[in-house]
């Protein structure tokens, strides 16, 4: 009965990561619009900037509301706001209304980031913790995958891209129904922590360290999303319903990476992986300084993809392992990290634009990179995390 409920539990909330996806698809829907309404970069780059920004402002608040309410009802409400999100641009199809729309999006993103992974603790042991995440990561780069895809068939079959938000909608409702009939026991919270206790954690040197890998990370990821496209159209010529498809096989690959991440850090050292996951990410990007073909581009992306898909799982769950007893409070900070998604494919858009070359966007990666790559000598063996 115990694995009946547990299996019951895990499709539930496997749901929800499938709905945590539907915020990549900024990157193809951010390159729609600025075709549609003639932007330039750093204005196109303004819509990831607000998914990402709420991450910044919501992320430290949404863990003190999980201590109230508890992490599957603060789950089901970001569902709720994640569908409000997909339905605005069905309302009216304007530049401020996609503002709204994706500021929407970004809330109810926050709130489902810092809630689900803990409520995956809830379910499945601490030392299955990583590859569990790992592969609920897999679940949401399905989703991450099928938005370009979706919406350049919704350009073919119905003359329109934005069909791909009902569809999606549909999907988040099942979601949050699955959701609201499984129950899931959580561990009560003895201390109800303030704002500043929670930024306080900061002062912890590894705690410290992994929210800044979080924000590289998720800038390799936002920004990867949204510029391959514009590299391709850039070096090549390619239309964007056909240039979209670089989002797709970005995510193709961080959806294999997922799944193979998960059966490999249930086996082997996290420290290595992260290692061998980031030298990959960085021959990548350099092969991006220079490369010109689209097969050439397509596989530097397709590289990037594998590597970056285990990096999110490895430092999120080496956070929570390290101060366990604050896992409400950790998670909020962490996910504030995704903050990194509003910062860096800004700073990619003013960069390009004044290069007038997405080589900027590529400058811009790599100083992410480099930071993993100074992180990666301080993440430690998972048995070795608590220590």
């Amino acid at each position: 009965m115990n694995n009946k409920n547990t299996l019951t539990q895990l499709i539930s909330v496997m749901l929800a990561f499938f709905t945590m996806g539907f915020v990549d698809l900024v990157g193809i829907a951010t390159n729609y619009i600025k075709s549609d309404f003639a932007l330039n970069d750093t204005m196109a780059n303004l819509m990831p900037s607000m998914v990402f920004l709420w991450f910044l402002i919501f992320s430290v608040p949404t863990g003190m509301l999980m201590n109230r309410i508890g992490r599957r009802k603060t789950v089901l409400l970001s569902i709720v706001v994640t569908i409000m999100a997909l339905l605005v641009p069905l309302l009216h199809y304007s530049f401020a209304m996609m503002l709204i729309a994706f500021s929407l999006l970004g809330i109810g993103n926050t709130l489902m980031q810092v809630s689900l992974n803990p409520l995956v603790s809830n379910i499945v042991s601490g030392d299955r913790l990583a590859s569990t995440l790992t592969f609920g990561q897999f679940v949401k780069a399905i989703a991450s995958f099928l938005a370009p895809i979706l919406a350049a068939w919704a350009v073919i079959r119905f003359g329109d891209w934005k069909m791909l938000f009902p569809i999606f909608a549909v999907i988040a409702l099942i979601a949050v129904i699955a959701l609201n009939f499984t129950k899931v026991k959580e561990m009560p919270v003895e201390h109800q922590s303030t704002f500043g206790e929670c930024l306080a954690l900061l002062k912890d040197s590894s705690i410290l360290m992994l929210f800044l890998g979080i924000m590289m990370h998720v800038g390799i990821d936002v920004g990867v999303n949204t510029t391959a496209p514009k590299l391709l159209i850039e070096r090549t010529g390619m239309a964007l319903a056909q240039a979209g498809y670089a989002t797709s096989i970005y995510f193709l690959f961080r959806t294999v990476g997922s799944l193979s991440g998960a059966f490999i850090l249930a086996k082997y050292s996290s420290k290595t992986f992260f290692l061998v996951s980031i030298t990959m990410i960085g021959l990548a990007i350099l092969g991006l300084f220079f490369v010109q073909g689209a097969i050439a581009i397509y596989f530097c992306i397709a590289l990037i993809g594998f590597g970056n898909s285990n990096i999110f799982s490895i430092m999120f769950s080496q956070a929570l392992l390290h101060l366990p007893s604050r896992n409400n409070e950790i998670s909020g900070l962490m996910i504030m990290g995704l903050a990194g998604g509003a910062i860096f494919p800004l700073l990619m858009g003013i960069v390009s634009d004044a290069l007038k070359s997405q080589i900027g966007a590529v400058i811009v990666l790599m100083l992410c990179l480099s930071y993993l790559a100074f992180l990666s000598p301080r993440i430690k063996d998972s048995n070795k995390v608590a220590e």
